[in-house]
């Protein structure tokens, strides 16, 4: 019996630390009409942003305005607290 070849996983970029991970291993944020929230899913509607599971990253979004005027959009304290409960 042969084994069927693994699908491949698809890779993106984490914003904050511009290193290329696997997409099940980083948070997707999803931006619709400006507002910026939490897609636990992977697949809700609107342009996903991949943002590693570290607090590192998480706080170097938060901290830089740079983030905000490139991908336009603002991450909320409340945003910012919820992607931090997402870390598994």
């Amino acid at each position: 019996m042969t084994k069927m070849p693994n699908k491949k996983v698809p890779q993106r970029m984490c914003i904050a630390c511009r290193q290329m991970k696997d997409k099940f291993d980083l948070i997707r944020i999803v931006v619709k009409d400006g507002i910026a929230t939490v897609d636990a899913t992977n697949k809700a509607n609107g342009r996903g942003y991949y943002l590693c599971k570290d607090v590192n990253c998480i706080e170097k979004m938060a901290k830089h305005k740079s983030f905000q005027k490139q991908y336009g959009f603002e991450l909320s304290q409340q945003l910012i607290e919820e992607i931090k409960n997402n870390l598994n």
